[in-house]
């Protein structure tokens, strides 16, 4: 038989194997398990795209069952019994995307020592206290939110820091020796209007002038997120007031006045308005506006419309209106008319200072934040306020007292505690090492990935990467719980920081529109706790999303930290190569333009210690060239106390200081 014969018989197929074939084949779902447990992609045969219509069959199916199309709720398989000798075996798919079943730990509050109640009224008053706490709990199971309010007063600052199941969601911080200008009242006096700004200047006593924009002083009505209501008794509209009316109504001199919106943020003032607000603990007070409206962030549309019907029936003085805040859904009447009462009381005081107090001088000053954490933090929902100083601990409860009418705030006197444990209250709340990684520069997510958080004067760039997460098979997917993750760090991190102007959000590049805007959507909710105004648009064709955030003062950054005087802020010096291009370059000048006929020119340079070992050893032959080409000499000296990129150059031979950088 020729070769060539023997070829196309062996090439057409006349060849006896085994049925089982010559070895025996792998069991498909095991080659499939393990191949996803280290991370393989499963080989499938060639020609077959399974997980192309997997979706589409297995709904078929379930369908043709008469099951649901998604099919039944997953169930515990049932162990069955496995016939002795039988090799086939089931294997259980594993779940990458779903970490095995753990059992979370519960979270459990810091337990803190109370003192013991004083006298036998006081300890008979506790016990019964703990009685009816017990049959409450019986009757009514408590529902747990965990969410704490800790308190740090200090003599110069204090620190109020709110935690949700021990995680740090708010943080505010404020020195007691600076002016509280947010929020407060003025009786101002207008310096000078321009036109082409269209904006006034006002004088209110602060060392710059206040800017106020014509939009400022016209009756603006609410924003989104605030729906109008109207009552049945509101007087007519008073005439409007236009741009063009502003020049006549308050010319130069004339008094006016005004609430600062936001303080003084660099080298600008503080920016002010004449639509006044004052906060109550379920109301806010709007003494120039008749409108009155109701916080969209209550979603639940029968509570809406009986805090409608309540609110149509609140005495309101007329040329007022209020606004119902977030914290009053669910409470009854007659805490509105409470709160309602104490507001009308103030704005009585505010208005008798006005006429009896010069102009630039503050006729109202916004609560400290001992009072306006009890005022905006003390809601429902929260289980306990922890305090380290006794006299904030006795004004907090005295707050509550003097508010407390008719019921108003019940229970919220039980839940302030005085915190007098040696520790640090931060540190015993485990606030401190959380602050310290919130407010670095890299902030590390679960999933691996991390944050870069840049502030600079235009803008704050926010930057995620994806560190060393090691995604699933399905990249894709895997990119989407970063940025889920992110999303949710990043709404966290603007609150704590109090960051505000222009943000850019650079998320990890993602080519499914849909899961652009479900991390888009996740930024939006995230952002619907932030009490900041804040607008959103979606991710750009480059991939950016770009956000502003309301700000009313400096952020936390620039409270807490002043720029590093070594490097001026940059975060950054020169390199020791850098400075020695600089010295040299300025010693080839000065070797160069002397006179000839100076035989013995001698110049000492005085250098920073890491610039020195530049120069004594990677640079010495350079040097040393240096003083044969010029006929110079050239002597270094280490001086530990200059700055890195500080030089000095004197002539040897007079003493003379010839040339000074750095310094």
């Amino acid at each position: 038989m020729s070769d060539r014969n023997f070829g196309r018989r062996r090439r057409g197929g006349m060849r006896f194997r085994p049925a089982g074939g010559f070895a025996n084949k792998p069991d498909r779902q095991a080659q499939e398990a393990r191949a996803e447990a280290v991370g393989e992609k499963p080989v499938e045969p060639a020609g077959l795209d399974r997980a192309r219509h997997q979706q589409e069959i297995e709904r078929a199916e379930n369908v043709a069952a008469g099951l649901p199309p998604e099919g039944n709720p997953e169930q515990p398989p049932q162990e069955q019994p496995q016939e002795k000798g039988s090799r086939h075996r089931d294997f259980r798919k594993p779940h990458l995307d779903t970490p095995a079943e753990v059992e979370e730990e519960k979270f459990e509050m810091v337990p803190i020592e109370e003192p013991p109640p004083k006298g036998i009224v006081e300890n008979f008053k506790a016990k019964v206290h703990k009685v009816v706490k017990r049959v409450q709990r019986m009757i009514k199971p408590e529902v747990r939110t965990n969410k704490e309010i800790i308190i740090n007063a200090e003599s110069l600052e204090t620190r109020v820091a709110v935690q949700e199941a021990g995680r740090l969601e708010e943080f505010t911080i404020e020195r007691t020796t600076e002016e509280r200008l947010v929020g407060s009242v003025f009786k101002g006096k207008v310096r000078n209007l321009q036109d082409d700004l269209k904006a006034a200047f006002v004088d209110i006593g602060f060392e710059k002038n206040a800017f106020l924009h014509y939009w400022d002083i016209i009756p603006s009505p609410f924003d989104s997120g605030v729906e109008v209501v109207e009552r049945e008794n509101k007087r007519r509209d008073r005439p409007r007031i236009t741009q063009r009316d502003i020049p006549r109504h308050y010319p130069p001199g004339s008094e006016i006045i005004v609430q600062v919106t936001k303080g003084p943020i660099g080298t600008k003032g503080p920016r002010v308005t004449t639509n006044l607000v004052l906060p109550g603990h379920y109301l806010v007070l709007l003494p120039h506006s008749d409108q009155s409206g109701i916080s969209r962030k209550i979603e639940n549309q029968e509570e809406r419309h009986r805090l409608k019907s309540i609110l149509r029936e609140l005495q309101i003085p007329e040329d007022m209106g209020v606004i119902m805040r977030t914290a009053g859904e669910g409470q009854k009447k007659a805490y509105f008319m409470s709160d309602l009462a104490l507001l009308l009381e103030s704005w009585a005081e505010i208005q008798q200072k006005i006429k009896t107090q010069p102009p630039a001088t503050c006729v109202f000053q916004e609560p400290d934040l001992i009072e306006r954490s009890v005022r905006d933090f003390l809601t429902e929902d929260v289980e306990r306020v922890v305090v380290d100083n006794k006299a904030a601990y006795d004004r907090m409860k005295s707050i509550i007292s003097r508010i407390n009418t008719g019921g108003l705030l019940e229970r919220a006197s039980d839940k302030i505690k005085l915190y007098s444990e040696h520790q640090p209250i931060f540190d015993r709340f485990d606030i401190t090492r959380q602050l310290e990684n919130a407010f670095s520069r890299q902030v590390h997510l679960k999933s691996g990935g991390y944050l870069v958080i840049d502030e600079t004067e235009a803008l704050v760039a926010i930057d995620v990467n994806t560190g060393r997460h090691k995604g699933s098979r399905d990249q894709e997917s895997s990119i989407l719980r970063v940025n889920i993750e992110a999303a949710d760090e990043i709404c966290r991190q603007l609150r704590l920081r109090n960051m505000g102007g222009l943000i850019v959000l650079d998320f990890i590049d993602m080519k499914s529109r849909r899961d652009q805007q479900q991390v888009y959507q996740r930024i939006k909710d995230g952002l619907r706790r932030d009490r900041a105004k804040t607008h959103v648009l979606p991710i750009s064709q480059l991939g950016l999303m770009e956000m502003t955030r309301q700000r009313h003062s400096e952020s936390v950054r620039s409270a807490v930290y002043d720029d590093c005087p070594y490097c001026k802020g940059r975060g950054m010096v020169k390199s020791s190569l850098t400075m020695s291009v600089e010295i040299q370059r300025k010693l080839n000048e000065m070797l160069k333009k002397r006179s000839r006929d100076e035989s013995d020119f001698q110049l000492r340079i005085a250098v920073h210690p890491t610039v020195l070992e530049r120069l004594r050893t990677e640079d010495e032959k350079l040097i040393i060239e240096m003083e044969k080409r010029y006929f110079g000499k050239l002597s270094f000296r280490p001086e530990p106390s200059f700055h890195a990129e500080q030089f000095k150059i004197v002539n040897v031979a007079t003493n003379e200081e010839l040339v000074s950088v750095g310094s």
